[in-house]
């Protein structure tokens, strides 16, 4: 077939086409409209179904653009590599550089030369910490990791550690700098500022955390009902002797228990002794009175479990 009749031919089957096109649509048209004087004719609810089903057929051709979801990049705190580092850093030499800490410190600070200790020189400490980081800008942090020795002393250390922006993975930018121990932080005022002397309420926290640290008798029989609380097991301590007793409320210090359903919070400082020696400890409690005595309502980060607030 000739070019130019395929061209007319092409062009005439694209107007057909379009006509067709369009004359379903004219269609469509009419037969909305048609519909919608039918329901005018019918009443207001089959005119509502109209124009609901007019509406649904419209909103059905609507394109459907997708949901577009954005997710924020979490930076890792690299705490625990800078640790990782220094404690692999402090116990290589430069003249090992194939031991397994040189190996490790250089493949986490590629950049950072070994140290070379003394011959003779207590370089090993017995444990690292990291005690704080702090962020910069670009991905940079400074970690500050606490090493201590054998004899007492403590050394701490800035690490500078850099993220990747997706923050999972770091890497040692430099040399670690000796640096000055942390200052300790100013400790609020503490609520517990009312004396318990001896009385219903001490005897009640104090048999509670004997059976609690020592096994001697049942842990339940102290504790107000729906609470939770297993003994330590096995038993740390064989006995435990109460030293102070500091309350929030003013009602803790009465003489006689109170109505039932008052609640009071309690500091408790004991000593608790085994074969191993003595040892301070200090408990934070409620206390709920029931029938004229105090019960535990709770142990703060001691596991107890009431259904409510610890």
């Amino acid at each position: 077939m000739p070019p130019g009749k395929q061209a007319s031919q092409s062009e005439a089957t694209a107007a057909l086409a379009a006509g067709v096109t369009l004359e379903a649509m004219r269609r469509r048209v009419r037969l909305s409209r048609l519909a919608a004087w039918m329901a005018i004719g019918a009443g207001p609810v089959a005119l509502g179904v109209a124009i609901t089903s007019t509406a649904t057929v419209v909103e059905a051709a609507a394109p459907v653009k997708p949901a577009v979801v954005r997710t924020a990049a979490v930076t890792a705190d690299p705490a625990g590599y800078a640790q990782l580092f220094l404690s692999s850093w402090l116990r290589s030499s430069a003249d090992d550089v194939t031991s397994a800490h040189a190996r490790l410190a250089q493949s986490m600070a590629p950049d950072v030369p070994l140290p070379d200790p003394a011959a003779r020189a207590q370089s090993t400490p017995e444990s690292v910490i990291a005690v704080r980081s702090a962020q910069r800008e670009g991905g940079a942090w400074l970690v500050t990791v606490a090493a201590q020795y054998a004899d007492g002393r403590v050394r701490n250390y800035a690490v500078p550690v850099v993220a990747d922006r997706a923050g999972s993975s770091f890497t040692v930018t430099g040399a670690p700098g000796v640096v000055s121990a942390l200052a300790p932080a100013q400790a609020p005022r503490s609520p517990y500022g009312v004396a318990v002397s001896e009385g219903d309420l001490s005897s009640a926290v104090g048999e509670f955390l004997s059976a609690y640290l020592t096994g001697a008798g049942e842990v339940s029989r102290y504790l107000a009902p729906g609470v939770k609380l297993p003994a330590v097991s096995p038993a740390p301590f064989t006995t435990v002797t109460v030293q102070e007793v500091l309350a929030v409320e003013e009602v803790a210090a009465a003489g006689q228990v109170p109505a039932d359903g008052t609640t009071v919070r309690v500091l408790t400082q004991v000593e608790a002794q085994s074969a191993d020696g003595r040892w301070p400890l200090g408990y934070e409690l409620a206390l709920k009175a029931r029938s004229g005595r105090w019960e535990i309502a709770s142990l703060e980060s001691g596991g107890a479990q009431d259904g409510g607030a610890r």
